[in-house]
């Protein structure tokens, strides 16, 4: 899969959309996410709501699960986990997503999200997932 296939299967999924999450590089297993930071990430503590993050986690590792699953084959979330290590503070949001174990059936996959603020990157979110690997519908 290359970045506008990526992209492509980022516009499949209107929340990412509307939560305005970017892919920018893919590769093998791996994929890196962007989100410019609004006022409507926030919670009322005025950090970004661990929702968001965890919603970037969640796809971009699906994505990268993606990346390595047979034809007519969807890479679905079969369990989530997360860790917010600091508040989510900044500009944007970077997401790095990486394939652990690929297998026939599920992949395990980690994430770090951080928060960049003037180029700095603080890591704010640890995140594993176990992906299933489902026929696609048509």
């Amino acid at each position: 899969m290359d970045l506008q296939a990526l992209r492509a299967f980022f516009a499949l999924s209107p929340f990412m959309t509307d939560l305005g999450v970017e892919p920018v590089a893919v590769g093998l297993g791996t994929v890196s996410t962007v989100l410019p930071l609004a006022l409507r990430h926030q919670q009322h503590t005025g950090q970004v709501h661990a929702g968001v993050m965890a919603a970037m986690a969640d796809h971009s590792m699906g994505s990268a699960a993606q990346t390595q699953a047979p034809a007519g084959l969807w890479a679905i979330t079969a369990e989530l986990k997360t860790s917010q290590l600091r508040p989510g503070k900044g500009q944007r949001l970077v997401c790095v997503a990486r394939v652990i174990k690929a297998g026939r059936t599920l992949s395990f996959t980690e994430a770090e999200v951080y928060a960049e603020l003037d180029g700095q990157r603080t890591l704010v979110m640890k995140a594993s997932a176990t992906m299933a690997l489902v026929p696609q519908k048509d």
